[in-house]
Order: C-alpha cells, then structure tokens, then sequence
C-alpha cells in the first residue's frame, strides 16, 4: 500500500499445475509460497518438502515479529509463555492426500493447522500454553483474544499471536 502497488493478480500457475485445474480467479497471492529455510529452523529436507506452507509462514514471520519487537527468540526457551494460531483452511493437505506417494508421518504433523502451534512451541522452547484455533473467519480475533485471557489470569508471561490462511 506505501508503495502504491496493487497486489492484486492471476492464481499463481504453479499452483494451479499441482491442482491440475484451471482457474479464473484473482486475489492477493503471496510469491513464493514453497520456498523456505528449513535448516535454519532444524527441519529435514524430507520434512519440510511435506510441511503445509503456512506453517512456514508462520515460523518466519513470527521469527520476524519477534525481530520487531526487540525480544531475542533464543531468550524465549524454558519460559511460560503462549503461542495461538489462528487457521482455518488447509489446502496443502488436499494436496498431499491426492498423492498416495507422498503419504507418510511428515504428511500428518505438516498439514495439520491444530500441530501449528506446537511446532512453534517446540521450536522456541516454550513451556505455556499452544493452541490452534480454527473457527473459520474469526481464527485470528479469537486467537488474539486468547492470548488476552491468558495474559490477564497469569497463565503466561509473553503470548505470540499469529494467523495464517494459505489457499
């Protein structure tokens, strides 16, 4: 919006390759979706190749949020805070359903948006509550607000907050 770009465009055609359809739609597509650093964030080649991405997204952008907010991830491990996710759509897993070949346990703990948040859990070693939340277009307000909760009663000490959808 600063720059005065309009971001809206064509479905990404690589997308649409995997799904073997044609569409017609336009939307505010992020470039880039399957790229990912995942020896930064101790994930296997194997692993990350099955791993939906917008748990992706949400590792580096929480990474990057943390970033901005002058707190240091590595400070984070052993503390109590939270981690809620927001998410309600996983299209990735249709995906890898519709390829027999591809099944295997990454398959499952990549594609499910409710182990998003554990995963953020484990990779910071945070001790707190992590939950996934998925109730439909309000994921991330509600999400937002059971950080609150948490936050108020002393459960945590720090919440991370994230949503994502992917399509």
């Amino acid at each position: 919006l600063v720059q005065g770009v309009d971001a809206i465009g064509p479905y990404p055609a690589d997308r649409q390759e995997r799904l073997g359809v044609s569409t017609p739609y336009a939307g505010g597509f992020l470039d880039d979706v399957s790229t990912f650093d995942a020896a930064f964030f101790d994930i296997s080649a194997m692993e990350a190749r099955f791993l939906d991405p917008q748990q992706r997204l949400l590792l580096e952008t929480s990474w990057q949020a943390l970033e901005d907010a002058a707190i240091v991830p590595a400070s984070l491990k052993g503390t109590q805070g939270a981690i809620f996710v927001g998410a309600s759509t996983s299209d990735y897993a249709l995906l890898c359903r519709s390829n027999r070949a591809a099944v295997n346990p990454f398959t499952a703990t990549g594609n499910q948006t409710g182990l998003a948040s554990g995963r953020l859990a484990y990779f910071y070693d945070i001790h707190g509550p992590a939950m996934g939340i998925d109730c439909a277009c309000s994921s991330s307000l509600v999400a937002v607000h059971q950080a609150c909760v948490s936050l108020r009663s002393g459960e945590s000490d720090l919440a991370l907050v994230a949503g994502v959808n992917v399509i």
